[in-house]
């Protein structure tokens, strides 16, 4: 396979969306890598997620007091901004690729304990490693990280060094689907359920939420294939930030089945909770919700588009983005 860095991702598919959409996205900004590891994903408060998850024990293996929890808080913030004051960083508390490349330190034999765990947190969760997470460097980690470097394209030694970081960090994530929260439903394009980390961990806190309330669980369809780019069906979903969701069934069975907002089978007071629930799990990250139920667009909700009667499609956001239909 070529090394990622080559190819490039257009942004194709953005053509279909809204004129003040398609004036955001062909602004002149960088394009992206194919493979979502070419670029630091951007965390702020809201953020959900593995990839706060990283952000925070990277910040305690540099002796910074930080909740690991991987819900940036304002409390997160604030370590962010003391960690950036100490390096000489601008202190903005938004985690963006020069606070990365400073909190990522290169992880092999002899390293210290908390970027070693960070290390096997993440492979875990971005490449299903399986390993245990001891803290302790081991040729079960060095194997995984092998692993990720052939996935990649990238030199094979085994280390972690930054540019393994920066892959392994931004590699797209999986939901996982349990009783508790999310399941899963199909329209035909495989196991597209790859998102950036924090869609995924706010997808998750959605669905969680969604169940406490007794919504039923949240049926996700499409996210994004795993390393991003055109999927069939979709004229977006191309950067690891959208989602598909059925909307609430009266009997909360919409794991199952699906409906639409014409019909009876249809529970406009429970999918209304549903997105307020989404919004509440990513607070600032949201940027729209297309669905075309009249009366929840009417009160703000939702916003119209072509194809949106029977699922709620969620674009979430980051406060730095290359493409700007996908900035906060």
């Amino acid at each position: 396979m070529a090394p990622p860095a080559r190819r490039p991702r257009t942004l194709l598919g953005l053509s279909a969306i809204t004129a003040a959409l398609l004036a955001a996205a062909v602004v002149a900004t960088p394009v992206l890598a194919a493979l979502a590891g070419f670029a630091w994903p951007v965390q702020s408060v809201g953020n959900r997620g593995a990839d706060v998850k990283a952000i925070q024990s990277l910040l305690r293996g540099h002796g910074v007091t930080v909740v690991y929890d991987g819900i940036f808080t304002l409390d997160t913030r604030s370590a962010v901004i003391a960690f950036q004051a100490a390096r000489g960083l601008a202190p903005t508390g938004i985690v963006e690729a020069a606070t990365w490349e400073q909190l990522v330190t290169t992880v092999g034999p002899g390293a210290a304990p908390e970027p070693v765990l960070t290390l096997q947190r993440q492979l875990n969760e971005k490449r299903a490693a399986g390993l245990v997470t001891t803290g302790t460097w081991n040729e079960a980690t060095a194997a995984a990280v092998r692993s990720l470097e052939r996935h990649a394209g990238l030199p094979v030694d085994g280390i972690a060094d930054p540019t393994v970081w920066r892959y392994l960090i931004a590699h797209f994530d999986r939901p996982t689907f349990s009783s508790s929260s999310l399941c899963d439903y199909s329209v035909g394009n495989g196991l597209a359920n790859w998102g950036t980390g924090a869609a995924i961990g706010q997808l998750e806190a959605a669905g969680r939420a969604a169940v406490i309330a007794r919504l039923g669980r949240i049926p996700v369809g499409d996210v994004g294939l795993e390393h991003g780019g055109n999927i069939a069906g979709h004229q977006t979903h191309e950067q690891g930030l959208e989602v598909d969701i059925r909307p609430v069934r009266d009997a909360r069975d919409q794991c199952r089945w699906g409906t639409n907002w014409r019909l009876a089978s249809y529970d406009r007071t429970a999918t209304r909770a549903l997105i307020k629930a989404i919004r509440n799990a990513a607070p600032g990250h949201v940027k729209l919700i297309f669905f075309n139920d009249p009366k929840l667009i009417a009160e703000g909700w939702a916003t119209r588009f072509a194809g949106h009667d029977d699922h709620l499609h969620v674009r979430y956001c980051e406060v730095e983005h290359p493409v700007a239909a996908y900035r906060c």
